[in-house]
């Protein structure tokens, strides 16, 4: 139940009927005289006047492709070809003004630089990093490049162009290839989702100087299109593995993301042009490659358009609503039943793919490493060295694990998806802290030593610790969400039981809005600015859940089975899991779900 308290400050209109909520539609263009996939458009024109060059040829026999065609809202007419065939390559600018950049052939990868002057292609000075599949954002004379993948390895790297050169600018947070991109200038790009090892749903946003996390995808996913600005982009298809290729469409606000209306045609790779709400979508695979074309509208500046938080009385109805997800309609489901049943695990990946790494059965330490497909778990090699208390962070094919009782308090272990390398260890050790982050980029916090908790926050860089910005109060059996420039620590023991929140930007830690319960020993999952908290104890196990949209926690639906010590991943303040725990010692799963709809918000 939603309470009063939680909707202060919130701007609710008195209306005789619901508004229309408008999400905006797609409608079929003119079809590419080259079908293809992985070919550079996004950010290149507008829905009327765009451009689309290179690509691939999945089909028999394969080709990459040189191809350049214009669209004029209507049909694609055929230009001057790239002075090279070449697949994934990234574009900015305009149809008159534009830059290609980076591309190859897989595994080969390319530097070149081409300018376009309305009529022909010139190459001109090369790429700094070599690579495929970038994405680009800016102006002719103002733009970067990010991202890729310079095999066998995803890139971090970003790269400005002065109309003349190129030289480095801030890293993605997130190293990554087969991104989604949006952005008018070079100070205000977009990155969201993509792939690391598996599908992400990392939004991150481009200052000019460096990089910083925004709110998560609804649906991680790589392989995707982006069009639009910073404050108004689409994330565009994709692929999300397995099933596979999705024709989901997702729209940013600049604060979060809204599923709105899909594609016509299921399909990955495609590009992207336009604005957040006239654009175009072209290409891609189906699977094997189309020249299919679609417009994206959205509706008159007449109609009714909801947005996120949202909030309206009927007076009709006599009923309160509420559109987005601070309104969640979610729930937890059963999931698969883990082997082993542990507690006080470390846990890693997302809904689909996690990892539950350790722990006790009850009494002692355990090593099992139990691996989520999204249906059922199963058990891989064991972690070194028997343990509980410890955390983690990364995919199932990418892990760290750090942490747990003395005499093992700083072991650091690596998960490379089929065993485990001891590595560098923490200069201190922690039991029963949190974490946040990913396998190259992984923040711990939190925990005992002392017995009372610990301030202390480490920082693995990929290669060694540092030391990062103490806790505002010390802490232990806490949760940790997001990643280690935007992370959140919430509940724990001070040693009291505590309801605190505190956020952390890379540098040092503030306190943000409490929980609604306090409570210790919880999960937690999700990001700076959407995640969710659910378990824990308070003195006995609860099944409380709540929310977090970036300002304020919601309570949602509670946990089937109440528990403490659980494990939790996810994404977002959507989907979600949780294993395992005391309830006593449990194999028991949950996943939860919300969809984004207008809801209606009981009141007391």
């Amino acid at each position: 139940m939603t309470t009063l308290k939680n909707l202060k400050g919130t701007a609710i209109q008195f209306l005789d009927a619901d508004p229309v909520v408008y999400a905006g539609t797609w409608s079929s263009g003119g079809s590419l005289n080259t079908a293809r996939t992985y070919s550079g458009a996004s950010g290149l024109g507008t829905q009327t006047d765009s451009l689309l060059f290179g690509g691939r040829k999945n089909s028999s026999p394969a080709s990459n492709k040189a191809e350049t065609e214009k669209y004029n809202g209507t049909a694609w007419t055929e230009l001057n070809d790239l002075p090279a065939a070449k697949e994934g390559v990234a574009g900015f600018g305009t149809t008159t003004n534009a830059v290609s950049a980076g591309g190859g052939n897989s595994p080969a990868v390319a530097n070149p630089t081409c300018t376009w002057d309305g009529t022909s292609w010139t190459e001109v000075n090369e790429i700094n990093t070599a690579r495929e599949k970038p994405k680009g954002a800016g102006t002719y004379t103002a733009g970067l490049i990010f991202s890729g993948q310079p095999y066998p390895s995803v890139s971090a790297a970003t790269e400005e162009w002065d109309g003349t050169n190129w030289t480095s600018g801030g890293s993605l947070n997130t190293a990554r290839t087969n991104v989604g991109n949006a952005g008018a200038t070079q100070t205000a790009g977009l990155a969201f989702g993509g792939v690391t090892t598996t599908s992400v749903a990392n939004t991150e946003e481009y200052n000019g100087t460096a990089w910083a996390e925004k709110a998560d995808l609804n649906t991680a996913r790589g392989e995707l299109g982006g069009l639009g600005t910073s404050t108004l982009a689409l994330a565009i298809g994709g692929y999300v593995g397995p099933p596979g290729n999705t024709a989901k469409t997702e729209s940013f606000n600049g604060t979060v993301w809204t599923e709105v209306n899909d594609l016509g045609t299921t399909r990955n790779n495609g590009s992207g042009s336009g604005t957040g709400t006239l654009g175009l979508y072209a290409g891609g695979n189906a699977p094997g490659e189309t020249g299919a074309t679609e417009e994206w509208s959205f509706p008159p500046a007449t109609a009714s358009i909801l947005q996120e938080g949202d909030m309206w009385f009927n007076s009709t109805s006599s009923t309160l609503k509420g559109y987005g997800a601070s309104f969640p309609t979610g729930a937890w489901a059963t999931g698969g039943v883990l082997n082993t049943a542990v507690q006080n695990m470390a846990s890693v990946g997302i809904q689909t793919a996690a990892l539950s790494v350790s722990g006790s059965p009850g009494s002692g330490a355990a090593a099992v490493n139990q691996e989520y497909n999204g249906s059922t778990w199963s058990e891989e090699t064991d972690l070194t060295v028997s343990r509980y208390g410890l955390r983690g962070g990364g995919t199932t094919t990418a892990a760290i694990v750090a942490g747990g009782p003395a005499p093992n308090n700083n072991l650091v272990e690596l998960w490379n998806g089929s065993s485990w390398t001891e590595t560098t260890e923490m200069a201190s050790g922690k039991e029963n802290g949190a974490s946040a982050g990913v396998q190259g980029a992984f923040l711990m916090f939190g925990g005992v030593p002392p017995a009372t908790g610990d301030v202390n926050t480490f920082y693995w860089n990929g290669s060694s610790w540092a030391e990062g910005g103490d806790m505002v109060q010390a802490k232990r059996n806490l949760a940790g969400l997001g990643t280690f420039t935007a992370a959140l620590a919430a509940g724990g023991e001070t040693p009291s039981v505590t309801a605190n929140v505190e956020s952390y930007d890379g540098t040092s830690w503030t306190e943000t809005t409490n929980l609604n319960t306090a409570r210790r020993a919880l999960a937690g999952s999700g990001s700076q600015t959407a995640g969710l908290v659910y378990g824990g104890t308070t003195g006995s196990n609860t099944a409380a859940t709540e929310l977090w949209n970036g300002s304020t926690w919601t309570e949602v639906a509670d946990l089937a089975t109440a528990r403490s010590t659980n494990g939790g991943v996810g994404t977002g303040n959507t989907t979600a899991l949780t294993f395992g725990g005391e309830s006593p010692v449990t194999t028991a799963t949950e996943e939860w779900t919300v969809d984004v709809a207008v809801a209606t918000v009981t009141t007391s």
